[in-house]
């Protein structure tokens, strides 16, 4: 399975974008109700960042501290689709997001890249000033 992002863009500071992460194909488990799906971000010359995070078995979701308030995750019915709605943004916002599942679904283990599969490519989200 290949985690497909999209719905970047450019928009000015203060704007709003709404990110969809898709699988590429349609599994009996329903990707997102069996995997937690995760947001990171990479900014030119910097390490990939997480973002957010909806663990599949509580449903909590987690966010970075400069996300907060402004970025919402959520999840389509079917558990197919993955979405985040990115609001007030700012130029340091700027970066390629990326999403990718996990298998694992608790607060300590949700917040490094390696313990995440299947990467697809990102969406490039820019936030001019």
């Amino acid at each position: 399975v290949q985690l497909q992002a999209s719905g970047g863009g450019l928009v000015q500071a203060g704007g709003s974008l709404r990110l969809s992460c898709t699988a590429s194909v349609r599994t009996f488990d329903s990707t997102f109700k069996t995997y937690s799906v995760g947001w990171f971000r990479q900014a030119p010359g910097k390490k990939r960042e997480f973002v957010a995070v909806k663990s599949y078995r509580t449903g909590d979701t987690w966010y970075v501290d400069s996300a907060k308030g402004r970025f919402t995750l959520s999840r389509d019915n079917s558990g197919n689709t993955a979405y985040l709605q990115l609001t007030s943004l700012k130029p340091e916002d700027t970066a390629l997001y990326s999403c990718a599942r996990s298998p694992y679904y608790s607060y300590s283990d949700l917040f490094d890249d390696f313990k995440y599969q299947d990467w697809g490519q990102g969406t490039q989200v820019t936030v001019s000033s």
